[in-house]
């Protein structure tokens, strides 16, 4: 003779809410996961750095805030038109950003705020009329293992002009990603569209 089962109504009611819990442990782990990845990422790839002054206006304004690849030149050159970061060569205490303009062993000349590097003429779309400096520098030549650097607010920026060319050693990044604020959100200009 079969007995009449018994449904106990407690155990009807969690039955749906297991998958449930066993989903969001799922989610929470994976949502945990990313986090620690997108840290170490952050921490050990890229840098979020907070801009101060206008010497790279009008690409950086004052006060946003990017992200800078420390790892880039570990795999490959620093080129004419990078924007890089690096310990300001008369206080390493500070950090500065600017532009590449001249590589190693090159000779750099300014005539009439017109950049000349080894005789000819670099064309620096980047630099809106209002930002030029008309005066004269150089020539120079940049030193092995250095790199000639200009903001792109020429006659607001404490530069190469000034400190001269930055020793390698000193450059730890090339600036990638603006992520805030938003309204400027997005990636920099790589140097072969900098210089188009």
């Amino acid at each position: 003779m079969d007995l009449p089962v018994q449904r106990n109504p407690e155990s009807a009611e969690s039955a749906p809410q297991r998958p449930i819990r066993r989903e969001l442990r799922a989610w929470a782990r994976d949502l945990v996961i990313a986090l620690i990845l997108a840290l170490v990422i952050i921490i050990f790839f890229y840098q979020p750095v907070k801009v101060e002054g206008t010497s790279m206006a009008p690409l950086i304004q004052d006060q946003e805030r990017i992200f800078i690849n420390k790892f880039v030149y570990r795999f490959e050159p620093i080129e004419r038109g990078d924007v890089v970061v690096f310990w300001y060569p008369l206080d390493r205490s500070k950090s500065f950003i600017k532009r590449v303009i001249g590589l190693p062993g090159e000779t750099v000349e300014i005539r009439k705020g017109r950049v000349i590097v080894d005789g000819k003429r670099l064309d620096e779309t980047y630099v809106p009329p209002q930002y030029a400096d008309y005066g004269n520098f150089g020539p120079i030549q940049v030193p092995e293992n250095s790199y000639f650097v200009l903001g792109d607010h020429r006659i607001s920026s404490n530069d190469s002009r000034i400190f001269g060319p930055v020793d390698r050693s000193y450059i730890y990044g090339k600036a990638v990603f603006v992520y805030w604020p938003m309204s400027s959100f997005g990636s920099l200009p790589t140097a072969d569209e900098a210089l188009r």
